[in-house]
This record gives C-alpha cells, structure tokens and sequence, in this order.
C-alpha cells in the first residue's frame, strides 16, 4: 500500500504548501475525517477543511515535509513529516517531526490523524 498512495500524499502536501486548498481537497473523500492540530479536535468534509484552513493560514504560517513512508499492521499509512510553523512576522512557532496517519477508500484519504514524534 505504501508505494499505491505515495504520489496522493506528496501531492496532498505540495498542494497545502502552495495554499491550493482545491487541489489538496482533489486527494481527498467528500466526507474525510480530518485532525485540528492547531485547534485540536477534529472536523468532516471538504467545506470544513476549507474553512479550517483558511482560518488557520491567517494566523499561521505552516509548511509540512513528508520524509517517511510507512505501512502500519493495521492497513493505514504513517507519514513522517518535517513541519515548519512560524507566525506571520516569521517567528519560528515550531520546527520538528510529526507523524501524519492516514486512511484511504477508494483512492483518496478517508482519515487524518496526527502523532508527535
């Protein structure tokens, strides 16, 4: 599975490093389950997604990295990811590895879920 959704995951993240909010959504189910980590909690859909970013990126400003691959024994896939948060001014926020775990169906994300390393 690893290799299956590795080009719709760095896809994903480009698009969220470009502020594409629409190409990013492209590589997701209408209905995914997605985690705030900036907010905390969790959001549905491709309209709450939309407004959870754009409410985010007029705070912040975050840019993701995936640097790992791998296949959990459960089916779902881990991607180790160097994030970079700084404010609008470009103060360093935070600067280290996250793990992003991911679900599919049907070719596109179903879940997002996020692990500190």
């Amino acid at each position: 599975m690893t290799t299956q959704f590795t080009d719709l995951i760095k896809k994903a993240y480009s698009a969220f490093n470009e502020r594409n909010i629409n190409k990013a959504l492209s590589t997701m189910q209408p209905n995914v389950q997605w985690c705030k980590a900036w907010e905390g909690g969790y959001i549905s859909g491709h309209d709450e997604i939309d407004q959870y970013w754009t409410r985010q990126w007029s705070e912040i400003n975050p840019t993701v990295e995936p640097v790992g691959f791998t296949e959990r024994e459960n089916g779902s896939l881990e991607v180790e990811v160097n994030q970079k948060v700084k404010d609008l001014q470009g103060n360093s926020i935070f600067d280290g590895k996250v793990k992003h775990i991911y679900t599919f169906k049907d070719g596109l994300i179903k879940t997002m879920d996020i692990e500190l390393v």
